[in-house]
C-alpha cells in the first residue's frame, strides 16, 4: 500500500511540473511521515501543508519539490537553509548537497529536526538555533540559499552570504496572502530575479522565539 503511495506521490509531482530526476529521487527517498506527528503521520502523502509544532506546517509537497528544482543543488554545494521547520526540506536537501546548514528559530523545533534527521541517518546537516535574517557569517560564503519563510524583501544580509553564480530562492511579499517564489542568480554584474509562482509562507520574522 505504502508502494502505491509512493509511486503515486512520486507521479503528483512529476504531473505538478517538477522534471529534475535527482529531485524525484530525493523526495521519494525521503519519509514525509518521519517528519510529522500522530494523526499527520497518516496524510504524510497529501499535497498540503500539515500542521507541525510551535504552530508552524510542513510544506506541501509540490512547493518543497519546486524549490528544490529551482535552487540546482549539486553534490559540491554548501547550502544555507532558513527555517527548519520539522527539518524535511533539510533533509531533501541533504541527498543533493555536500553539506546543508539550517537555521531555526523556535528551539523545540530545531531539537526535534536534529532527532528525526539523526534516526535517518542523516549525517550532513547542521541545524542550528538562532535568527535566520542574520545568516550563518562563520560558515559563508554558501553556493545556495534556500528561505522557507517570506520576507518583503531578500534580506541583504543573506545575499552578503552567497557566493559568486550562487542561488537564493525566497518567497517574497509583504503580506501572508500575496507573496511570489523568487529566484535570485548572484553574477558577476548583479543581482538576476525570476518570478517562479506564487505561495503562500509564514513571515520571516527576527530573533529567537521564547518558545
Amino acid at each position: 500500500m505504502i508502494d502505491e503511495q509512493q509511486m503515486e506521490f512520486v507521479l503528483n509531482l512529476r504531473q505538478s511540473g517538477i522534471s529534475d530526476n535527482t529531485v524525484l529521487a530525493a523526495m521519494e527517498r525521503i519519509p514525509r511521515a518521519a517528519f510529522l506527528d500522530g494523526v499527520f503521520k497518516d496524510r504524510a502523502f497529501e499535497n498540503r501543508p500539515l500542521p507541525i509544532s510551535c504552530g508552524q506546517t510542513i510544506s506541501q509537497p509540490t512547493v518543497v519539490a519546486q524549490m528544490t528544482q529551482a535552487l540546482e543543488v549539486t553534490k559540491r554545494c554548501k547550502v544555507l537553509e532558513i527555517g527548519t521547520g520539522s527539518g524535511y526540506q533539510a533533509a531533501v536537501l541533504s541527498r543533493l548537497a555536500r553539506r546543508v546548514y539550517s537555521i531555526e528559530r523556535h528551539r523545540p523545533l530545531a531539537q526535534q529536526a536534529r532527532a528525526v534527521l539523526q534516526g535517518l541517518g542523516i549525517a550532513n546537516v547542521t541545524v542550528i538555533t538562532g535568527d535566520g535574517g542574520h545568516g550563518l557569517p562563520d560558515q559563508s560564503p554558501f553556493d545556495r540559499i534556500l528561505v522557507t519563510a517570506a520576507a518583503e524583501d531578500p534580506p541583504a544580509a543573506l545575499l552578503n552570504q552567497l557566493k559568486p553564480g550562487g542561488i537564493m530562492v525566497i518567497p517574497v511579499g509583504q503580506s501572508d496572502v500575496v507573496q511570489n517564489l523568487i529566484k535570485i542568480v548572484k553574477t558577476e554584474n548583479g543581482l538576476e530575479y525570476s518570478e517562479l509562482s506564487e505561495v503562500r509562507f509564514v513571515p520571516l520574522l527576527s530573533g529567537v522565539a521564547k518558545d
